[in-house]
């Protein structure tokens, strides 16, 4: 199983696409780790600057609509190889939603006003997310201020995480 807790990437921002994630022109790499240097690359976020912003992050905040765009697993590849294996958002696009599940990811949605609050109380400060899956809940932390969230996913979808994946869970099952 994947580690879901670790400091956390804010991305301010609505309808972040795949192609932001990562941009089409490294589609025909032939490995995952290849995607690994250019996940965020063509984003325009105000003062984001992803060679540096990206480091020593696991987790995304972000708000509505992340992953839209074109369908490719590549989106979630990207986040894979560089550790990022928990995003959080209003919402996602539908089959990235679910790309991400299948490679054992989370894709979590929270409310608009929780999310607001997170970004009120923690953006901006270096913050850690501690995600406990038998109690579903997150645990977000910057210096001395914690938060507490309780989130849901699927049983499903908790198997495909548990199991590592799609491939992981069919080999479990079939």
């Amino acid at each position: 199983m994947k580690n879901f807790s670790g400091k956390v990437l804010f991305l301010d921002r609505n309808d972040i696409n795949t192609d932001e994630i990562i941009p089409a022109k490294y589609l025909s790499e032939i490995s995952k780790q290849a995607l690994r240097p250019y996940l965020l690359e063509d984003i325009k976020i105000d003062g984001f600057m992803p060679r540096t912003d990206i480091q020593e992050k696991s987790v995304i905040i972000t708000k509505t609509n992340f992953g839209c765009g074109s369908s490719r697993e590549h989106a979630a590849w990207a986040l894979e190889v560089n550790n990022i294996n928990l995003v959080i958002a209003e919402s996602f696009a539908r089959i990235f939603r679910q790309n991400m599940f299948n490679c054992g990811m989370m894709a979590v949605e929270l409310p608009a006003k929780t999310i607001d609050r997170i970004f009120r109380d923690f953006a901006g400060k270096e913050t850690y997310l501690e995600t406990n899956l038998k109690k579903n809940i997150f645990i977000i932390t910057a210096n001395e201020h914690h938060l507490e969230v309780s989130f849901s996913i699927s049983d499903f979808d908790r198997a495909l995480v548990m199991t590592g994946g799609w491939v992981e869970y069919a080999d479990s099952k079939y």
